[in-house]
């Protein structure tokens, strides 16, 4: 018995307001598009703001293959091309919705033009005109708007390329939208260009907007002397090979003002830090832990701000890593998770002590630790800070008090015990720094007299070398902050203490 089958299409004017609601920004909106030009191997990219007021557009215009009228026809298909069909290695689309779905949720209609070979087509979406009767039948309109038909002209001298305009900015401009606002949103989709497209720009693509460039925005600062980058590691996985690179970016008192505010990205040194992801080199997310972490998903914490890392997919792995329609979410299969987990852990624990020291020279894993003044215990529910005797100042003055040395004990107890724990924390929360310390930014001449104390009583009382005091010196939390001063100390400089 032959089962029996309906033919349910959706209703058009009804699927198309839908599609409208996946979150797309301006910003990622024109990105998605953009992918579309990429993947046509455009390597000039114009956008253009046109204000109008409620007569606003925003136009595309890519120099890329173009197509012919039945390609176009595809293009503007809605699922013309299934997420499961394979695609070229460097193709950035996934799901065949990405141009109408980017464009419907900026405005309510969508016109391309391309030519091909010199050959032009154009085809139009309007989704007040589907929504016009019964609002069923998907209705594709040939040529542009009557306001749209001007810019046809744009393709005059192109013999391939790419039109795409965006009208009827619902999404983007109100009653209440200034000229200003438009400028504004040109500035927030620069920038997210600039992020998204960074390893394109400059090298394979330029983009501009209303004539002026896009600048790249790379998010690891990798030219500077300050930041740590790991080496890239591939990691196989069923779906392809992944590349991962961990970067640690310098403290804020190594970079100067312009840097800092630049590097801290769109939202913030705070909220930027974690993964960044890319698909053929072309940005997903940009800053997530991505659920990861152990025991439960880390958080963005100030500590770990200056925590960066690079992670590679190929386009074979949407399906593993559940690429959205968006391209702006990604989750890691559970193949991969413990590496990254791992790589991860070890990036936040150098940008932490990075931050805690701000900016100067950390040693991780080196043969001889720093000797700091203060002790950590691990404890159940945190840790607990102890001033440690055997740090050369303070065994200095312990073997030197005598009889005095109860004392002095419990005076360091009495610092122990009112650290102001509370009151650094919420400093270095407000401030979104840690507080200042190991003689910062303090004159040379205020350090060296502690110096000096701490190198006569090494070389005179320890019986050390010179040479040797002075190597361990650098060893000692916080002198090892000024070996300037202390390559400048010598046996004249003993001779100038005793006179």
């Amino acid at each position: 018995m032959e089962t029996k089958r309906r033919n349910l299409p959706p209703k058009a004017s009804a699927m198309a307001e839908s599609l409208r609601g996946l979150g797309y920004s301006t910003a990622t909106a024109l990105a998605d598009i953009i992918d579309n030009s990429i993947a046509a191997q455009a390597d000039t990219i114009s956008i253009r703001f046109v204000w109008g007021k409620d007569k606003s557009l925003i136009y595309i215009l890519d120099n890329g293959l173009g197509m012919d009228d039945k390609e176009l026809e595809l293009a503007m298909k809605l699922g013309g091309r299934s997420p499961t069909e394979k695609r070229s290695r460097t193709d950035l689309g996934r799901f065949g919705l990405g141009l109408k779905t980017a464009s419907f949720s900026q405005g309510r209609c969508l016109t391309v033009a391309s030519k091909k070979r010199d050959v032009l087509s154009c085809l139009r979406w309007d989704l007040d005109a589907l929504a016009e009767g019964t609002g069923e039948d998907w209705n594709l309109y040939e040529g542009p708007s009557v306001d749209g038909e001007v810019l046809l002209a744009l393709l005059k001298n192109f013999q391939n390329g790419t039109l795409v305009v965006l009208e009827k900015l619902d999404r983007v401009t109100s009653p209440e939208s200034t000229e200003q606002d438009f400028l504004d949103l040109m500035d927030a989709v620069e920038f997210h260009l600039g992020m998204v497209f960074h390893r394109y720009l400059g090298t394979r693509v330029s983009i501009t907007i209303n004539d002026i460039p896009v600048k790249p925005w790379d998010p690891f600062l990798p030219t500077h002397s300050a930041t740590w980058s790991s080496p890239a590691e591939k990691i196989k996985t069923p779906s392809g090979i992944i590349e991962v690179q961990c970067h640690v970016l310098p403290h804020k008192d190594r970079l100067d003002d312009q840097t800092y505010l630049r590097s801290a990205g769109p939202d913030g040194w705070t909220a930027q830090q974690g993964f960044y992801v890319y698909r053929n080199e072309r940005l997903l997310v940009a800053g997530s832990w991505l659920g990861l972490g152990q025991g439960r998903a880390w958080s963005k914490e100030e500590a770990h701000k200056l925590a960066r890392i690079r992670l590679d997919i190929p386009n074979t792995a949407d399906d593993d890593w559940k690429i959205d329609i968006r391209k702006s979410t990604a989750r890691p299969p559970v193949t991969t998770k413990l590496r990254l987990i791992r790589l991860a852990e070890d990036t936040r624990e150098r940008a932490r002590r990075v931050f805690a020291h701000r900016g100067q020279a950390v040693r991780i894993g080196q043969a001889r630790e720093l000797q700091q003044a203060w002790k950590i215990e691990r404890i159940k529910g945190g840790a607990r800070y102890s001033i440690d005797e055997e740090h050369p100042a303070v065994k200095l003055v312990l073997e030197s008090a005598g009889d005095f040395s109860s004392s002095v004990r419990a005076m360091l107890r009495v610092i122990e015990e009112t650290i102001p724990v509370q009151r650094i924390w919420l400093d270095t929360a407000e401030a979104g720094e840690p507080p200042q310390t190991g003689f910062y930014g303090n004159a040379p001449s205020e350090v060296q007299g502690v110096l000096l104390v701490l190198f006569r009583n090494l070389t005179e009382k320890k019986g050390m070398s010179i040479e040797r005091a002075k190597q361990y010196l650098k060893e000692i939390e916080p002198f090892h902050l000024w070996p300037e001063l202390i390559d400048a100390l010598s046996e004249e400089t003993l001779s100038e203490v005793r006179s």
